[in-house]
């Protein structure tokens, strides 16, 4: 890549994408729970609107428009144009507040200035860049657009996400995905040579500890790290329980309890690194 050109995305990641509708994904009842517990964190480390939030990788803007109508200039950077194209339709027809920009764009080279932002996201980028300098490359561009004191809201897929799909959906008898979960354990390259969409797309799966030491490296001051969805997939018929009020606050409040446990970070399928630009 000359100094001209702007980096782009592996094409499977694209196609992936391209083929799916990942703002209706995150209103099912199996990732309900990871969308929910996303907004819990921002509402809890992002400072008060009307702060300025760039969401890099926000794809069609479902934590973006969110963070908009409570009062948040939101500027959102996805890497996908139908998504781009997406959120500019979702903006058309939706009546709240609009977001301050859209652009497409990539999280390693974000034309943004320095020091714009009280609080950066990267709900996404980090696991489809699958080089560890190329991680740290896209973290040291949200630093550099933050300002002094800005936040940091950084997403990781936890190295055993796909072993645990593979025990909780039976996905371990197909011929197909054993190789794919055994290389996630080994090295935490995802890959999907089958091309079947519930195997997911390229990625880099991390270890909590991985995720720590990139945001550190990247010259954040590390406040945290969470589980997002914590240990509540391995509640029996998750997804149907999960449709009973009382059962869904009382596993939000146990994912509360134990976000914070080491040893428990490993079950969770997302992590959440919480950074402080100094």
């Amino acid at each position: 890549m000359t100094s001209d050109e702007k980096p782009t995305l592996d094409s499977d990641i694209i196609a992936h994408y391209e083929s799916m509708d990942e703002a209706q994904r995150l209103q099912k009842p199996g990732s309900e729970i990871e969308r929910l517990r996303t907004q819990e964190l921002l509402q809890r480390y992002l400072p008060p609107p009307p702060a300025a939030i760039l969401d890099i990788g926000g794809g069609a803007g479902i934590y973006a428009f969110w963070l908009a109508d409570r009062g948040y200039q939101v500027h959102l950077v996805d890497g996908i144009a139908l998504h781009v194209s997406q959120a500019e339709e979702a903006a058309e027809q939706r009546g709240g507040q609009p977001l301050a920009s859209l652009s497409l764009g990539d999280a390693r080279q974000l034309d943004h200035p320095e020091s714009s932002f009280d609080g950066v996201l990267l709900l996404g980028p980090l696991y489809h860049l699958t080089e560890r300098s190329e991680r740290i490359l896209a973290l040291r561009e949200a630093r550099r657009v933050l300002r002094p004191g800005g936040m940091l809201l950084a997403a990781g897929i936890n190295r055993f996400a796909s072993t645990i799909s593979a025990l909780l959906e039976d996905f371990i008898v197909d011929p197909q995905f054993i190789p794919i979960y055994e290389q996630d354990l080994r090295f935490g390259q995802h890959r999907n040579p089958s091309g079947d969409p519930r195997f997911f797309t390229t990625a880099f799966f991390h270890y909590p500890q991985e995720l720590i030491d990139e945001v550190k490296e990247a010259g954040f001051r590390l406040e945290t790290l969470l589980a997002v969805e914590g240990p509540a997939y391995l509640l029996n018929n998750f997804e149907q329980q999960w449709q009973t009020p009382s059962i869904q606050d009382r596993i939000m409040r146990i994912t509360r309890l134990v976000e914070s446990e080491p040893t428990l970070w490993g079950v969770s399928p997302h992590i959440m690194a919480i950074g402080k630009k100094a």
